[in-house]
Order: C-alpha cells, then structure tokens, then sequence
C-alpha cells in the first residue's frame, strides 16, 4: 500500500517558490556565510531544524540546502574555533576551551511592531550613553529586531578572567542593564493611553525578580533520601513532574523527605531559597514586558535566525538596516527581491564595549549589594596524612578516576565521598571530579555534578562503600586481594601513606648512621 504523503499549503509552497530564487543569488549566499564564520548554524526545514552541530564550508552550502528544502539558516552568538566539535551535554570547561568569544545580541520580540520599533531605539540610545559608536540592527523577519555588539568591541580580559569564559553571565548582566535603562528612555516616548490599549492583552505574568523584573522559573525543590544506605539527593523538579528517582546504590527508589516552592531567577542567578524577599507576584503590564528582550536567546547554544535569511511564516528577509533610521522602517521595506545588502556587524574599534561592560557589572553590584558567592561550609574528617599520593590510592579508585562507561553516578558517589574521607580540600576536590569526569565516555551533565557537590557538602562526611560490597562489581571493577583485607578504600589510603612515610624515615635513619664514624660509638659496658 502506498504512504499518501500530505498536501503541502499554498503558503508552504509560496514559501519554497521564493527560497529558490532568493537564495540562488550569490550575494545573498555570501552576506549569510560571511557573517556564519565559526558559529554554530543549522538549516531549518519549514516546520523542523537540521542536525547538530553543523556549519557552512562554502557559501554554496546555503543553496544545496535549499534544493534539499532549507527556508532559512539560524546561527549562535557565540564564536568556536570548531563548531563541528561541540557535543551536547558538554561541560562548562569543554564549551570555555572551545569558545573564542561572543556577540551580544539583543532580541526585540514584541507583538506590536510600532513598539518594537520604540523599544529598539530606546535601547540604541542607551548604548550612545554608555559610550558605543558603532552598532548593528537588523529586522527578524517578523515584529522584531535583532541588535548586536560584536565580540570585537569587548575587552579581552576583566578582573585576570578571560571574558570568552564569562557567557552566557556578563551578556545577560548587560541586557538586564539595558532593560532598566530603556525602560527610562522609552517612559517620554509613550502615549497617554499606553496601559489603557493593553488592558485585555496577556502579558507574562507569575513570580518576578525584583532585581531585574524577569519572570521566574518555579520549581519543587525536592530532597530525596535512602534509608537502607544512608544517602540521598537534592533535586529541582518542574511543576507537576511526578518521576520516580532510586538511589544510586542500592537502585531502590529513593523516599521523599521534603518538598519546597522555589523559585529562580535565570538573570540574577538567585533563588528564593537565598532570598524570599527577593519574589514577587506581578499582576500588571510594564513595560518591561512590552520591550519582550528574550533572555533565553542569551543561553548555551542558543542560535538566532542569520542576516537576509528568510522567515517561514511572513516570507520576508531579516534585513539589516540604519540604527538611525529604524522609525522609517516599514514592514515592506524587507522584500526578499528588493533587499540590499548591508554589513550586520558594524566596524567598531577595539574594546569600545568596554564602559558599557562596567556600566553593567557596577550597576548589577549595586543592585545586589550584599550578594556574595557563598562557599559551602562542612566539617570534613582530616586525616594528617603527609606526601599525600594518587599512587597510594587503592586499584579501583584509580581505575574510577581513569574514567567509567558504565555505573558514572556510582563512580561519582565513591569519589566524593573517599576525597572528603582523606580531608582534600574543596578546591582539589571539584577540579579532580570535573577532570575526572571528562575522562568519562559519556560525561555526566554539569547540573547533576553540582547536585552531588551541594548534597554532600551539606551532609556529614560518609566513607566511601567498602570494598566487599557489589557497588564496585556494578562498575565494572573488581577489588583485589589487597584491597578487600583493607576493606575501605580509605584504609587503603592512611596504611599506605603511612607505610610510605614510615619506609622513608627508616632510609633516612640509615643513611645517616652510615654516615656517622665508627669512633662515635661509645661502649657502655
């Protein structure tokens, strides 16, 4: 029997009429693979997205894609030395090494594009006060703009800190500045009846930063815990999720031990359980809202729709036009057959970005004047254990710390809680969990690793599962001989050291006797 395939819309095929010429133009070829260069950019297919990672090798790259059914080409605003080598799920080590810098991109996704347009020149008049000359805008494609400061116009370094590793932190640090300071510059320009004209609009509403007005994302905070083991785990579930989660030990399912409302702030990095005060429940419009800057789009990733690519639902170009001359700007004005072709990143100088960053970072200080990055306090056991070796440690840590296929949780739980046992500092011990779990097949998520730091450091220092028990089989590593009359890797540990140690001065001791003379010796007989 043979697949009906579906019908494909007028507008669908209006669409795809216009991808063909459109894109079969050179330069149009060139101003989307030009301004593409090592970033992430995947085609999309009308209704779906391309693989990922992936990215132009030619400008023709764009056009057999659009044989094949491309509409439109979307692009990240960070810069890689090799987008091909991102992996999804990367840790934030492996996305710093491979990052060389980033655009700021500011998205204007507001439903009316009248104020989209009041948005956008709020926003580029804030950017003229803060000392930036050069500054690219081009239309979405649809009610909105995208605007840029390209990586170029930040300073390199802030504080002895790369700035490259400083995302998606310092772009939403800025946006959050520009949304405040907007807000100033658009208040003269509204109409008298601007709340009055959305009075029946929904706009986002729920639990808001104070600090920076952002919606937040609310969650159950839920700790987990195993009575048979003695172990457990904090987690954020969304609302409503009701999945089951076991202990990494026993497989058994983990009991619920308490449930909290929590909310978070994605742009300050705060929570609700750092500071209730800081949430609240938003009821009416502001302004805010109507800008629509999308902090999601400063994310990981994240990719925005290219220069002069097409838009699926309107079938207009995403043009770049004159930051002094958006007010003229008409819908009309982005016909893909009548569209010019204007450079998106504008030609700034070096480092003219750099009192706009420090705007920002200092207005964000003082809006959180007493946040500090607070260390996790615990009581670790010490053991004074001197020329401390990883050549000490038993067969089957140092095989957990070459890296699992399988069992990576259990790994994980073994070498968190044998660091902590032996008194390793909490610096040591974070940069030997995240090396160690880059060694992995399959890395561990970031979030995850940073659950089981936070749960064990609240908890009381538990040794690690002795070597008799399955926990090690259940890896993939059998203990030997050795390991199992030491029982714990622990014991392990403090004998051989101490052994260590002990054979040391015992070499010390003869080698300075046979040193002394002969004559030294007195007879006390």
């Amino acid at each position: 029997m043979e697949e009906t395939q579906k019908p494909i819309s007028e507008k669908e095929k209006r669409i795809r009429k216009t991808t063909q010429l459109y894109y079969s133009k050179p330069e149009i070829q060139k101003a989307i693979f030009d301004f593409c260069q090592n970033r992430e950019t995947i085609p999309r297919f009308f209704e779906g997205f391309g693989k990922r990672p992936d990215c132009f090798q030619y400008p023709n790259d764009i056009f057999e894609l659009v044989k094949k059914g491309a509409t439109s080409f979307h692009c990240s605003e960070e810069i890689w030395q090799d987008p091909l080598k991102l992996v999804t799920g990367m840790s934030e080590k492996q996305a710093n090494e491979l990052r060389t810098g980033w655009d700021l991109i500011i998205d204007i996704d507001c439903k009316w594009f009248d104020y989209s347009k009041l948005a956008a020149i709020s926003i580029i008049n804030v950017f003229k006060k803060n000392g930036m000359k050069n500054i690219g805008i081009k239309f979405s494609g649809s009610k909105g703009f995208h605007i840029i400061i390209p990586w170029k116009a930040f300073p390199k370094e802030v504080a002895e800190e790369k700035t490259s590793d400083k995302f998606p932190e310092y772009p939403r640090t800025i946006i959050s500045y520009l949304r405040f300071k907007a807000e100033e510059e658009m208040k003269s320009s509204l109409p008298n009846n601007f709340y009055e004209q959305f009075k029946d609009i929904k706009i986002k509403r729920g639990i808001k930063c104070k600090k920076c007005k952002e919606v937040s994302k609310e969650y159950i905070l839920t700790e987990f815990f195993c009575k048979k083991c003695g172990v457990g785990e904090e987690r954020k579930l969304d609302l409503g999720d009701d999945k089951k989660y076991e202990c990494p030990m026993c497989k058994k399912e983990f009991e619920k031990k308490s449930s909290l409302e929590l909310y978070e702030c994605l742009n300050c990095n705060i929570t609700s359980k750092q500071n209730k005060n800081n949430f609240s429940r938003s009821i009416e419009i502001d302004i805010f809202d109507l800008m629509g800057l999308d902090l999601i789009l400063v994310s990981p990733r994240h990719l925005f729709r290219a220069p002069y690519s097409l838009h699926e639902k309107t079938a207009l170009a995403s043009v770049v036009l004159d930051p002094d001359k958006i007010s003229e700007f008409e819908l009309n004005q982005a016909d893909p057959l009548k569209a010019e072709i204007k450079n998106f990143v504008p030609d700034c100088e070096e480092g003219e970005a750099s009192e706009l960053l420090r705007e920002a970072l200092d207005w964000q200080k003082h809006k959180n004047p007493n946040e500090e990055k607070k260390n996790f306090e615990y009581k670790p056991i010490k053991i004074e254990i001197k020329n401390l070796s990883d050549n000490n440690f038993s067969p089957s840590i140092q095989k957990i710390l070459q890296g699992l296929t399988d069992g990576r949780k259990r790994g994980l739980f073994v070498l968190l809680n044998f660091f902590r046992s032996i008194g390793m500092d909490k610096e040591e011990l974070e940069k030997r969990i995240y090396d160690w779990n880059s060694k992995n097949e399959i890395s561990l998520k970031e979030g995850y690793i940073k659950a089981q730091l936070h749960w064990s450091y609240r908890n009381k220092v538990v040794l690690p599962p002795n070597f008799d028990k399955d926990y090690y089989k259940g890896i993939g590593i059998e203990p030997t001989q050795e390991e199992l009359r030491y029982k714990n890797p622990v014991n392990y540990t403090v004998k051989k050291s101490f052994q260590h140690v002990s054979e040391k001065k015992v070499k010390k001791k003869v080698a300075k006797n046979k040193k002394q003379p002969t004559t030294n010796f007195k007879n006390n007989d």
